[in-house]
């Protein structure tokens, strides 16, 4: 019997999950972002530019 399985599938978690992860930290930030923008008044792309 070969590992061959069980190496390719420890190789697709470690790639998936942090990718996972990550996937989840960038849509929670742009939840974040649009929440600031929302509570502070003016939008944030305003602010980005320079503009306080």
């Amino acid at each position: 019997m070969t590992h061959l399985p069980f190496i390719a599938a420890s190789y697709a978690l470690a790639v998936l999950v942090p990718a996972a992860f990550g996937l989840n930290a960038y849509q929670r930030l742009r939840r974040a972002r649009r929440r600031l923008a929302a509570l502070s008044g003016h939008g944030h792309k305003a602010r980005s530019a320079g503009n306080p």
